[in-house]
C-alpha cells in the first residue's frame, strides 16, 4: 500500500453502531463495515418554526425507512431510491474523527450508499451557496478518507426544480403494491412498445383510475421512460418502454 494511503488511514477514526453500542475504530479496520445497514449515529432534530424539516423517508429500495433532516436532503433521497445502480442506503452512518492540526474535528456524512457492483458513496448535502469554510473543510477531508479506502465521495446540492417535481410525484407510486397488477403492466408494456402520449396509453389499457397507478409505478421503476426533465409530465407526455425511442 502506499505510503500517502498509510498515513491517510492513520488520521481518521470511524465511530458508528454495532447493534446497540457505539463502536469506534481506525479507518482501515472498519471500511468493510454494512454502512448501508447501520443507525443513524446522531438523532435528527425537529426545530419549532425553523428553517429544516427531519423526517423519515420510505425506500422501496431497501424497505426500510431512511432519515433526513431537510427538504433537500428528503429530494436527495427520493433521487437515490429511483436509481436502479443504488442497492442500500443509510442517514448518518458514521462520526469521521481527525484532528486539523489544532483539535479534534468530526463530521457525519448524511448517506452512506451501496452500489449494485458492491461498492460504497458516502454522499453529503448541502446547496452550494449555504458551504461555509467549516463545511468546506469537512467535505474535502471526508473526500480525502474516503477515497483512502476506494469510497466515492459526493456532495450534491440542489437537483434540478423540473427533474424533482416529476420525481416527487412519481415517489407516491413507488411501493410495490402501485405495480402489484401484472395484468394491467403487461398491457402497458404492449401499448407503450413504441412512444405513445400517457393519457391515451392509459385509456387504451383499461380504467385509467386502475390503470395509472400502475403506469406511474412502471415510470418509477424504470420499465418505462417518460421525458422527466425537460418538462413536467402531462396527458401527452409521449412514454415508451425504457431504452426504445
Amino acid at each position: 500500500m502506499r505510503p500517502y494511503v498509510d498515513q491517510v488511514l492513520a488520521a481518521f477514526d470511524l465511530e458508528f453502531f454495532e447493534g446497540e453500542a457505539l463502536a469506534r475504530r481506525p479507518l482501515g479496520a472498519s471500511w468493510n463495515v454494512r454502512f448501508d445497514q447501520v443507525s443513524p449515529v446522531r438523532s435528527f432534530r425537529w426545530a419549532k418554526g425553523g428553517e429544516s424539516f427531519a423526517g423519515w423517508y420510505y425506500a422501496a429500495t431497501t424497505g426500510t425507512h431512511v432519515g433526513y433532516e431537510s427538504w433537500l436532503e428528503r429530494d436527495r433521497l427520493i433521487l437515490l431510491d429511483a436509481d436502479p445502480s443504488v442497492v442500500g442506503m443509510a442517514s448518518q452512518p458514521f462520526w469521521l474523527h481527525w484532528h486539523d492540526g489544532t483539535r479534534k474535528r468530526r463530521h457525519a456524512p448524511d448517506y452512506f450508499v451501496r452500489l449494485a457492483d458492491g461498492r460504497g458513496r458516502v454522499v453529503d448535502v448541502r446547496a452550494g451557496d449555504r458551504i461555509a469554510e467549516a463545511a468546506a473543510e469537512s467535505f474535502e477531508v471526508t473526500a480525502r478518507a474516503c477515497g483512502a479506502v476506494g469510497w466515492e465521495f459526493t456532495r450534491v446540492g440542489v437537483p434540478d426544480p423540473i427533474l424533482m417535481a416529476n420525481m416527487r410525484w412519481l415517489s407516491r407510486y413507488r411501493r410495490r403494491r402501485c405495480g402489484s397488477r401484472q395484468d394491467i403492466a403487461e398491457l402497458l408494456t404492449a401499448v407503450f412498445d413504441e412512444p405513445v402520449p400517457l393519457r391515451a396509453g392509459a385509456v387504451e389499457a383499461g380504467d385509467p383510475l386502475v390503470v395509472l397507478p400502475v403506469l406511474f409505478h412502471l415510470l418509477w421503476s424504470g420499465v418505462l421512460e417518460a421525458d422527466v426533465t425537460g418538462r413536467l409530465l402531462g396527458s401527452d407526455s409521449l412514454v415508451h418502454i425504457a431504452g426504445r425511442r
